[in-house]
């Protein structure tokens, strides 16, 4: 028995729960891309599949709307995959499974994935009804998006004949999307020499909010990177064996731990550290210190010089937009702090909505490697998606918005990257809005998406379509 076939819009959730039970992971999309490809081929509609596992499906304007300007309509294909300790699940090859709970679907113990495949089912679900009235429309989905929009990046856009974009990867209802960071990944990496061995102290740092380091930069969240680096200056003398915190650039950390030898009292050190450091941003804020085990260490100097090195490294909030209030203009986050075959790496995720700004970020991390001896490397740029002061498309739909439910929508811009900025960058005078239905806890195992929401979402889409003409 299906979970969701008793919830409508029906073809919405048949779409949705067909897409769970296909794995796809980023990089692992060749499957979910060719069920796209399969749907095209079962309509009657004509397609194209590109070396990215990039799908656009065609569908001919309804009677009426013939001559009206052809629609994008937009999602990615890809999931972000976590999961909880002890979770037996195969994200290369078992399906995702699905829990009903009130107003919300799940996944047990896992990411939904509904960050974007209620998307791609919303899409999917257009595509498929004979009904709805709407323009000519090329529904485009896209691939690898929470690597690093590779998808986006590679797609030849001269595939494409619309002016007019909608993406559906936003995850608040009643919000309109306009305006996204640009950003970039950098890599900081020093070569670390470990010798003599000695048994250890583990320390480890938990408990932390964490959160997207887009989003929630501005949130007054410790970094278990910075934070740990702050608790080793404490301490007056010790060896670093190992550290370790975060698993992905553009998550801000909450859990850190490191291996040192040492002849200090830590305990007492890290109970004066968490008195000065806990507060009501940090609550949960917890640091454990435990035997370790005997491992190679590096002399005392070099892992001085280490903890200097992730000091000096620039974090958090940088700048703030000036002309709209609470929006972080430029930003960075150590995402990714490890020591593994004899070198330490740091990872970072840059953001920013002025492209100026962007690089001198990168210049400053650049300068500071150099500084410390260290290799510096940027990659994975996508730019800036800067917002519209006229845009047609917006006024329609929040036009739209107003008479469906009877108040204006939010229209906002974003400090996270989008797609949307690579097809603005690619396409002339595109003009593009995003919105999606309430999710929560994205990119977690608590990920959860709202059916209510989902169904006023999927209406409002439709009712966009018909008024654009």
């Amino acid at each position: 028995m299906r979970v969701l076939e008793n919830l409508e819009p029906k073809k919405v959730f048949d779409y949705f729960e067909d897409l769970c039970a296909i794995p796809h992971g980023s990089g692992n999309t060749k499957q979910i891309s060719d069920y796209c490809v399969d749907f095209a081929k079962k309509h009657g509609l004509s397609y194209t599949q590109d070396e990215w596992n990039n799908v656009i499906i065609r569908k001919d304007a309804s009677k009426g709307y013939e001559n009206s300007p052809t629609v994008i309509l937009q999602g990615h294909l890809d999931m972000v995959c976590e999961k909880d300790s002890g979770v037996p699940i195969d994200f290369l090859k078992d399906p995702l499974i699905l829990s009903l709970n009130g107003d919300f679907v799940s996944a047990k113990g896992t990411t939904l994935g509904g960050d974007d495949g209620i998307a791609v089912a919303m899409a999917l679900s257009v595509l498929d009804s004979n009904s709805l009235l709407h323009p000519p429309l090329e529904v485009l989905f896209t691939t690898d998006e929470e690597t690093g929009m590779y998808g986006a990046a590679g797609f030849n856009t001269s595939l494409l004949e619309g002016k007019i974009l909608i993406n559906i990867d936003s995850e608040d209802e009643g919000v309109l999307t306009a305006g996204c960071a640009g950003g970039a990944r950098a890599e900081i990496k020093k070569s670390v020499h470990f010798s003599e061995r000695k048994d250890t102290k583990k320390i480890v740092i938990s408990g932390l909010a964490g959160g997207h380091s887009g989003v929630e930069i501005h949130k007054n969240r410790y970094n278990a990177n910075k934070l740990m680096a702050e608790l080793l200056n404490k301490i007056p003398h010790f060896q670093l064996a190992h550290i370790a915190g975060g698993a992905k650039d553009n998550v801000i950390p909450n859990e850190c731990e490191c291996e040192l030898s040492t002849d200090c009292d830590l305990n007492e050190i890290v109970r004066e550290f968490i008195n000065n450091k806990k507060n009501a941003d940090e609550p949960n804020l917890k640091i454990t210190v435990t035997d370790g085990e005997e491992r190679s260490v590096a002399d005392e100097e070099t892992s001085k010089e280490i903890v200097k090195l992730i000091s000096s490294f620039p974090n958090g909030v940088q700048k703030m937009n000036a002309q709209i209030p609470n929006l972080v203009q430029t930003s960075l986050n150590l995402g990714v702090l490890k020591t593994e075959n004899g070198s330490l790496l740091c990872t970072f995720s840059v953001r920013s909505s002025v492209n100026s700004e962007k690089d001198g970020v990168l210049k400053e991390l650049s300068k500071i490697a150099k500084d410390f001896g260290a290799d510096y490397s940027d990659h994975g740029h996508y730019p800036a998606w800067e917002y519209r002061e006229n845009s047609p498309l917006r006024d329609v739909m929040i036009k739209t918005f107003e008479s469906l439910y009877g108040r204006k929508p939010t229209v906002d811009v974003i400090h996270a990257g989008l797609e949307c900025g690579f097809f603005c960058d690619k396409i002339d005078g595109l003009d593009a809005v995003s919105f999606g239905p309430d999710l929560f806890d994205i990119h977690t195992a608590r990920e959860r998406l709202s059916v209510s929401s989902t169904q006023r979402t999927y209406k409002f889409l439709c009712e966009i379509l018909k008024n654009l003409r």
